[in-house]
């Protein structure tokens, strides 16, 4: 919502509350979307001039939780739902119930702001004994050596080939 000053959004919202306008062509006033102004107008209604100064902020858990639920419970759109909770952008609540639905309630209690955390274990290479690691690398230059040969092999029976497709050409 930071695209748009307070007094822009009022205009917006002024336009659909009182002259009637919809919210297409309210939001085609400032080159704003109708989704934002709709957005606009519900916070409006909801909270007063108060719904288009809101900040954002951070929000804990449990408060997520209950967001997602009312939702569900009152079958609302994500826009009503971050308008009647005063969240201003409503893809954060597309985002909470994502995780909702894909990670289960508890995953909106998780902070995910930041880098994630690698685990160290991941990244290093698995430790074997000493006897496994000269075996691996004994059985590599095995292979290693038959590629070779049969490389090796192959360029044979090709030179072979054409010698004799050669000496036929000139017979």
């Amino acid at each position: 919502m930071g695209k748009y000053s307070y007094e822009q959004r009022l205009e917006v919202v002024l336009a659909v509350v009182e002259k009637g306008y919809s919210a297409k062509e309210a939001g085609d006033i400032i080159g704003a979307c109708k989704g934002d102004a709709q957005e606009w107008v519900k916070l409006y209604q909801e909270h007063g001039v108060e719904g288009l100064l809101m900040k954002h902020g951070s929000y804990d858990g449990q408060f997520k939780l209950s967001v997602i639920e009312y939702m569900h419970a009152n079958h609302l759109s994500i826009r009503e739902t971050a308008a009647k909770f005063g969240i201003p952008s409503h893809t954060v609540v597309g985002k909470w119930e994502r995780i909702y639905y894909e990670e289960g309630p508890q995953a909106l209690f998780q902070d995910r702001r930041g880098r994630k955390i690698t685990m160290e274990s991941a990244s290093k290479k698995p430790k074997l004994d000493k006897k496994a690691e000269e075996d691996l690398i004994a059985e590599n230059q095995r292979l290693r050596m038959e590629v070779d040969y049969l490389k090796k092999l192959n360029a044979l029976i090709q030179s072979k080939e054409k010698s004799v497709a050669k000496k036929k050409q000139q017979s």
